[in-house]
């Protein structure tokens, strides 16, 4: 699948020809389908379905939150309707508008309440969510009618014209999961989606680029409830009659897997995988007897042998076809800058400390960082280096102590909000969005709010590959990044940092797992953003890459600060040729 190129993004407007085409296949398929009623049922069952399933890629595939509750606002949206209609004479857009902010309110609150679990945990409250809902439908008899259902759910009228026959009403359905999958598609390609995916990929590092995981969570548990209760709403319509047995535990598993089989990080797979596994059993009936063995044998082979599901095999494919991108952009902003050393205190640490049980990895520690200076942060390993990074990007919560960046008391913030301040990281063991191209992984970075382009889309793919061509990056725009070798994938991480426009960058150990030939490239470049103004704060064991770049270094050692100032002094401090160099630096020499 190819990057696409600036300007692509600022047009909103560029794929609607695309979806009026596709919302006319949808009404030509619509009436060319046989005016049967078993077929049709099919049919509607397949487009109801569809639309709940994509309602699992926004959820599932974007932001990688496990939902096995599907059926349950399924179901919401259908009740929705059915009881609307039915019970209370509403119109039924009206009905189906309640129904799905009912689902939208539940969602919201189940993704509220599951935001400090993950994996099989929050598997088990989806669960749970399920399970109470359907007894609710089930015993509720005075609502919900009970286990004998809700009949004769009427069908609406649309601008004067009726959808009560079969085909008419399937017309309906289509252009709506036309509509929804398109969206979702878009969706992804939005600063939402590009966080939901850094969520999906790294939370902790989706949160040192200005990313809100936890409202971006909530978000997609909100938006997926939605979109399933919209499905649900029309299903209702489409089969005139309703039951909790219809939106039980077994049809969220069920909508799960037609999300995986397909591909569940598409709309488009998810919709491949509610086709098949609706009309597939249908096609293979003629086979008597043993049509579910060879059903259930294609769908194991399917999931063995295309783990990223059908659609992940075909968007491979196409991903290899990709080209570079190849627009001319501006240089990054810093670039226009000249590097000058000033007075001015960037950082401010006071009396930092952070305690692990009865550890003090950090204890007391004093460090003023000035603008325009490179700040060299050294120590033996379990010092209290990485810890000192976590703490002032807000992933630690001190202990005690104060944390001032540029002239503001940053100590009770998120890491966000410290990030949209203008503070961006790298991390020791990288943690990039391996589930993004190259260029998206930066996009994430220049979206960072209060950055100059944060607003403008195309203004950050401009910036994106503007940080790409500063790293020499460029060429590789297009790969998933997860492709690149370890150095590269060093370079795409300085990039998005840098593509945010900070005010300051901390890198941790930069050249950790590095060649000779990639720490002097990185050298290179630290004294390139040396030279243009950027106040960096490094931490790193390579005392050749330290001498090169530092105009001040601070020493720790159990915690502790024990040496702080020019390099040549610090690195000939009796205390730190004992603590850290282990031996007289003439010695060593």
């Amino acid at each position: 699948m190819s990057t696409p190129p600036p300007g692509s993004f600022a047009r909103p407007w560029r794929g609607i020809p695309g979806l009026l085409a596709a919302v006319a296949v949808a009404l030509v398929l619509s009436r060319m389908a046989p005016d049967q009623g078993y077929i049709l049922n099919i049919f509607m069952q397949a487009a109801t379905y569809g639309i709940a399933v994509v309602g699992l890629v926004v959820v599932l595939g974007y932001c990688g939150q496990i939902s096995i509750a599907q059926a349950a606002f399924f179901g919401l949206g259908a009740y929705g309707v059915a009881l609307g209609t039915v019970d209370y004479d509403l119109n039924f857009f009206v009905a189906l508008a309640i129904g799905v902010a009912i689902a939208g309110a539940l969602g919201l609150l189940l993704g509220a309440a599951s935001l400090k679990l993950g994996g099989h945990y929050l598997a088990m409250v989806t669960i749970s969510f399920q399970q109470i809902l359907t007894v609710v439908l089930t015993n509720w008899i005075g609502f919900s009618h009970g286990p004998d259902g809700v009949r004769n759910v009427p069908r609406p009228m649309l601008f004067g014209l009726s959808l009560d026959g079969g085909r008419d009403y399937l017309g309906l359905c289509l252009v709506t999961m036309v509509c929804v999958a398109v969206a979702v598609w878009r969706l992804r390609t939005t600063r939402l989606g590009r966080a939901m995916q850094a969520v999906r990929d790294n939370d902790l590092a989706a949160s040192t680029c200005g990313i809100d995981v936890l409202h971006t969570k909530v978000a997609a548990f909100g938006l997926s409830a939605v979109v399933g209760a919209l499905g649900g709403g029309l299903f209702a319509g489409g089969f005139r009659y309703i039951s909790p047995d219809q939106f039980s535990f077994a049809e969220s598993i069920v909508m799960l897997t037609m999300a995986l089989l397909g591909g569940v990080s598409s709309p488009f797979g998810a919709l491949i995988g509610t086709g098949l596994l609706v009309i597939l059993p249908e096609w293979l009936r003629f086979l008597h007897q043993v049509y579910l063995a060879v059903y259930g044998a294609a769908v194991i082979l399917i999931m063995v042998f295309l783990p990223d599901g059908l659609w992940g095999f075909v968007a491979e494919r196409m991903r290899r076809r990709a080209r570079p991108v190849l627009a001319e952009v501006a240089n990054l902003p810093l670039l226009a800058r000249t590097g000058e050393e000033t007075a001015e205190i960037v950082l401010g640490v006071t009396g930092l400390a952070k305690h692990f049980g009865g550890l003090k990895a950090l204890d007391g520690v004093d460090i003023a960082v000035r603008r325009g200076t490179v700040h060299a942060l050294i120590g033996p390993n379990g010092s209290g280096k990485s810890t000192f990074i976590n703490v002032v990007t807000g992933l630690y919560r001190p202990t005690a102590g104060r944390i001032d960046f540029a002239g503001r008391d940053i100590t009770g913030l998120p890491p966000h909000l410290r990030n949209r301040a203008g503070l961006a990281r790298t991390f020791q063991n990288i943690r990039v969005f391996r589930g993004m191209t190259v260029l998206e992984n930066v996009m994430v970075g220049a979206e960072r709010v209060g950055n100059d382009v944060a607003e403008d889309a195309d203004g950050i793919v401009r910036r994106a590959l503007a940080a790409l061509d500063f790293v020499g990056m460029r060429a590789d725009a297009h790969r998933m990044v997860g492709t690149l070798s370890y150095g590269h994938q060093r370079y795409v991480e300085i990039a998005r940092a840098l593509a945010g426009t900070p005010e300051m960058l901390l890198l941790d150990e930069p050249a950790a797992g590095l060649n000779m030939t990639e720490k002097q490239a990185l050298g290179q470049l630290l004294r390139r953003l040396k030279g243009h103004g950027l106040t960096i704060l490094v931490i790193d064991h390579d005392m050749n890459l330290v001498e090169q770049v530092a105009d001040h270094i601070t020493v720790l050692n159990f915690g502790r600060r024990i040496a702080d100032g020019g390099p040549r002094d610090v690195l000939d401090h009796p205390d730190v040729i004992a603590a850290y160099l282990g031996e007289p630096r003439s010695e060593a020499a």
